[in-house]
């Protein structure tokens, strides 16, 4: 899976209109290559707003995170790749590298690594 970490919305904001269109035109071209071959196919944007919810029974519940944080998740792929090296090659095809975002390339894993172990013990008497 690739997560786009979002450089805020201030690394698009010197761009003129034209270049705004020439930078679609390229995540567009990228996205419908992989999906032609086939490596692409889930992938969504992720809206500029949303909440936190955190403590030990979810009762804090905030607003966020923010188009302008520089750790928002701005979207992801849900890759159908070989391997990590596979989905690295891509993510380094990025349209918006240039323009500071980072791409995050995680494996999707059958089960909680954290929690592998759990199911692995005989439950408690």
């Amino acid at each position: 899976m690739l997560l786009f970490r979002n450089a805020g919305l201030e690394s698009h904001a010197h761009l003129t209109p034209a270049q705004k269109t020439a930078l679609a035109k390229q995540w567009n071209d990228w996205v419908d290559r992989l999906v032609a071959q086939g490596k692409l196919p889930h992938a969504h944007p992720l809206g500029l707003s949303g909440r936190l919810v955190s403590g030990p029974a979810g009762e804090r519940v905030t607003d966020g995170p923010y188009a302008e944080s520089k750790e928002a998740i701005g979207g992801y792929f849900f890759l159908t790749v070989a391997d990590l090296d596979e989905a690295t090659a891509i993510a380094q095809q990025c349209p918006s590298l240039p323009l500071g975002m980072i791409v995050e390339v995680r494996p999707v894993v059958l089960q909680s690594e954290v929690l592998t172990d759990v199911h692995a013990r005989p439950a408690p008497p």
